[in-house]
């Protein structure tokens, strides 16, 4: 994992107990996981517009702000990057369609 999404865990870690005037991630926090989740489909939407107009530098820019909600709501749930690697390390050498498929059985 790259050292800047691991500096910005631990950031996103600290700032959650912050004062929500004095804290965008506080904000976040005090406004409740739904608030979270509301902004993460916000930047995914502004993503997906982003690459169907075939804007990269817009896309660049949505892409870390995706990055960023995804990582606020998973220090709210406990989660961790090393976490969401874990799963990808899990599903490693699987085909798409085999981990879809296997998701559905579950």
């Amino acid at each position: 994992m790259t050292n800047i999404l691991k500096s910005l865990e631990r950031t996103i870690l600290e700032r959650r107990e912050a004062e929500p005037d004095q804290s965008y991630v506080a904000s976040l926090r005090a406004k409740g996981r739904a608030k979270m989740a509301e902004k993460l489909g916000e930047e995914a939407t502004e993503a997906v517009i982003a690459a169907v107009l075939d804007d990269k530098e817009g896309m660049t820019g949505e892409a870390a702000d995706l990055v960023f909600h995804l990582m606020v709501l998973l220090a709210d749930m406990d989660l961790s990057l090393d976490d969401v690697t874990a799963e990808l390390a899990r599903r490693e050498g699987l085909s798409g369609l085999e981990e879809k498929a296997a998701r559905g059985a579950n």
